[in-house]
Order: C-alpha cells, then structure tokens, then sequence
C-alpha cells in the first residue's frame, strides 16, 4: 500500500479522534487496517488486507484484521459489501457520499459519487425504530458482462 495522500491522512486522523473518544484503544494493526481502506481504491477483502499488511506487521492474525474491521463496522466507518454467488465479503471505507453498485455476473464493484438521501428520519418515523445505520447497495451488470 503506498503512502496516503494528504486528505486522506486528515480522514484516518479525524476517524481516529472519534474513535479515541468513544474510549476506543488505537493500535497499530487498527491505524495500518483504517489506512489501508482509507487509501483503497477498491473494496478489499480482510483476506487481502491481512496478506498486504503482512510484511509490516508480521506477528499479526487474520482475526485481528477482522476485529479491527468489525470496531470499524459497527462505528458506521465501514461498511459491508456482499456479492452474489461469492462467500467473500469485501469492505469499503464511507468517508464520502457514494452508492456501491454490484455487478450480478462478475461481482465487480464500482463507486457512484452522488448524493445519498437520508433514509434514517423517514424509515424512524414510519417504523419506530432508533436506526444506528443506513447502507445502499445498488446491482445490476456491468457495461463488460453486458457485451458478454
């Protein structure tokens, strides 16, 4: 993984200080995991995480990169992505308004950068619920398996 590009270090440092606050232990296998999707411009899986991360630290475990993606997760830093016919799951870092859009044939993954409603106001009033979360998943076939 190559170094961060300035903003995107500004990203890593300001989800750091929310999870600080929260009483959330930093560590470094949790600063290199947040990095490493912050600067991903894909949607990686925790396996390909582990493997790229290994070299740095190499006393860590698969289960600490999933561990460290699950305190991500469950702080609305990260969201889950999960692709059709595959038992992979791949992450994907939400520090900007975006749509994930699933390819249904190949399970390629693409970012859409739009505005994305807030649901949470609408789906509380009409349901009761307190919602902690919203996630938008969009699928359809890529322009490549279309031609196929």
């Amino acid at each position: 993984m190559n170094a961060l590009h300035r903003h995107e270090e500004e990203r890593v440092e300001e989800v750091l200080q929310n999870l600080r606050a929260k009483g959330i232990r930093i560590t470094d296998t949790r600063r290199a995991v947040l990095s490493y999707l912050v600067a991903s411009h894909e949607h990686p899986s925790a396996e390909k995480i582990y493997r790229d991360l290994l070299p740095q630290f190499p006393s860590m475990s698969l289960a600490t990169v999933y561990n460290n993606i699950k305190v991500l997760i469950d702080e609305g830093v990260v969201s889950e992505i999960k692709v059709r016919n595959d038992t992979t799951t791949y992450f994907d870092f939400m520090g900007h308004d975006h749509l994930n859009v699933v390819c249904e044939k190949c399970g390629r993954i693409a970012d859409v950068d739009i505005e994305v409603p807030d649901l949470r106001k609408e789906a509380a009033s009409q349901s009761g619920y307190q919602i902690t979360k919203t996630q938008m998943t969009v699928y359809g076939i890529c322009p490549d398996c279309q031609k196929n």
